[in-house]
């Protein structure tokens, strides 16, 4: 259900907010798929809480999140402003094979 409302997310260009290791995540999703057959994403986080690093203002490039989708919990869609970074066109190596990216 989750990897659904993540995929649809990145369709619509609506954020999402979720539940990470018990931390409150406001985020837009820019890439799903798989990596080493697990499901993962590539998010921006604007909002919400951390355990690795603070998050800094929206547009810091150093907001990107590299997560593993069975660790998501209460995913909800949110409607609202699209939030990126600069870098957003950057290479990543968070998800091995795509499944669907935001388009710019």
């Amino acid at each position: 259900m989750s990897y659904e409302l993540i995929r649809q997310a990145i369709i619509e260009k609506k954020s999402i907010h979720a539940t990470y290791k018990d931390a409150h995540r406001e985020m837009c999703p820019h890439v799903l798929g798989t990596k080493n057959g697990r499901q993962h994403a590539l998010f921006y986080q604007y909002g919400g809480e951390s355990n690795s690093r603070p998050i800094q203002p929206d547009g810091s490039a150093v907001n990107w999140r590299c997560l593993d989708i069975a660790e998501l919990t209460n995913v909800t869609l949110v409607e609202g402003a699209w939030h990126s970074a600069p870098n957003h066109s950057r290479p990543q190596t968070c998800v091995g094979e795509v499944d669907v990216e935001v388009e710019f």
